[in-house]
């Protein structure tokens, strides 16, 4: 295994050297900057670099990192708003890696996982619907898988999949039994997760749905799924199992998200920190003034708070824990921290803040849905108050 702290180092370089220039040149816009031909391009230069999918199975051409080892690593490639998917750890793609490798069969393995693990191929995980369906509760789900001969018939509407244009397939979540909202809709029943190659007869990326954010390749989009076969080899992990296993796949997700943010919003707070060492005004530097040293202080807080709470969720992770609750609150603090981090550095910039100038204002734009992808702030919350009142419920007896 390639040592940690040279892989940091060397993620560092690369970004800086290959990624920036480009961000920087087309204001973090994956489109604009040539979509999936740059995405192909930058991701050899990353091979070539020794930096490319650190997170994915040694079998599969990574590095096998755990969770506290990527953190660091992460956070380089995320200094970008395009280096996590020029190193192959971007969403979705990241997340579905960590699923398959941990859920499907040796033949989904050869079929899905090894492709996208090499960076041959994009994917996309199709839970969220629009309403009345799942959205922040999964136990709404209304897209509907029934059995056939041989394997499955889906039906159903999603939206807000993340990279669904251009994906060769498609992690879908369909309801198997139970009726939306009711008994056996969540935990471990209700539910299953299908492979679906974006070739399937029946399932259409219809449309973008137009997002604030323009990072992310393969847009949001609307997908549909017209009586859409899968044969019962492309069930992934067990029928009425996919809430359970899709719980492989989120903390962990939750986690990364944060370490890719961390990085950006370390990125903004730092340009900010240079102004403000480099701009004079009222007879001094603006970094003497004590407004702006709270604001520097307070950012190098946010971030500390960040890492900390990050390591333990990932220990946890890492130790074979489900770690929901860490997970929850490090996923809730950091959208709120980070995004404090970046609106403070905003400030600090002044004019240049909200220009295009410096890339604070396209991190604002970029990072603000942080708090709502992968679950709200609020329905965090509304969770991590659950387990501290059945916490007290049993001590109480």
């Amino acid at each position: 295994m390639s040592d940690p702290a040279d892989l940091v180092d060397r993620t560092r370089a690369f970004v800086r050297e290959h990624v920036l220039p480009v961000d920087d040149a087309h204001d973090g816009d994956i489109e604009a900057a040539g979509g999936d031909e740059l995405r192909v391009k930058l991701q050899e230069q990353a091979r070539a670099a020794g930096v490319f999918a650190p997170h994915a199975p040694v079998d599969c051409g990574g590095l096998g990192l755990g969770m506290v080892e990527r953190s660091a690593p992460f956070e380089e490639a995320g200094y970008s708003l395009l280096g996590p998917l020029a190193t192959g750890i971007a969403a979705p793609d990241e997340g579905n890696v960590h699923l398959l490798a941990h859920v499907a069969t040796d033949a989904q393995r050869a079929t899905y996982l090894q492709p996208l693990a090499r960076g041959e191929v994009r994917s996309a995980f199709a839970m969220t619907e629009p309403a009345p369906g799942a959205g922040s509760d999964p136990a709404a789900l209304l897209t509907r898988a029934t059995k056939v001969d041989g394997g499955w018939v889906v039906n159903g509407r999603k939206w807000f999949i993340t990279g669904a244009d251009g994906a060769s397939f498609f992690i879908t979540m369909a309801r198997t039994s139970g009726e939306p909202g009711g008994a056996g809709a969540s935990g471990s029943g209700g539910a299953t997760m299908f492979l679906m190659p974006a070739s399937t007869e029946g399932l259409e990326v219809v449309r973008h749905v137009g997002t604030v954010d323009r990072s992310m390749i393969g847009g949001h989009c609307e997908v549909t799924y017209t009586d859409a076969f899968v044969p019962d080899s492309e069930v992934l992990g067990g029928v009425d199992e996919g809430f359970r296993y899709a719980q492989v796949r989120l903390g962990p997700a939750r986690m990364t998200h944060v370490m890719r943010w961390t990085g950006a919003a370390r990125r903004a707070h730092e340009v900010a920190v240079r102004h403000v060492t480099e701009r004079e005004a009222f007879g001094s530097r603006l970094a003497d003034l004590g407004m702006i040293q709270q604001m520097i202080a307070d950012n190098e807080i946010d971030l500390a708070a960040t890492r900390a709470l990050l390591r333990t969720a990932c220990e946890e992770l890492d130790a074979g824990e489900r770690a929901s609750a860490s997970t929850s609150i490090a996923k809730t603090f950091a959208g709120e921290a980070l995004h404090r981090v970046v609106d403070r550095a905003t400030q600090m910039c002044g004019g240049l803040g909200v220009s295009t100038e410096l890339p604070v204002a396209r991190i604002a734009r970029e990072i603000r849905p942080f708090r709502i992808y992968d679950g709200p702030s609020e329905v965090h919350r509304w969770s991590i108050a659950k387990r501290a009142v059945r916490r007290v419920e049993k001590e109480l007896g």
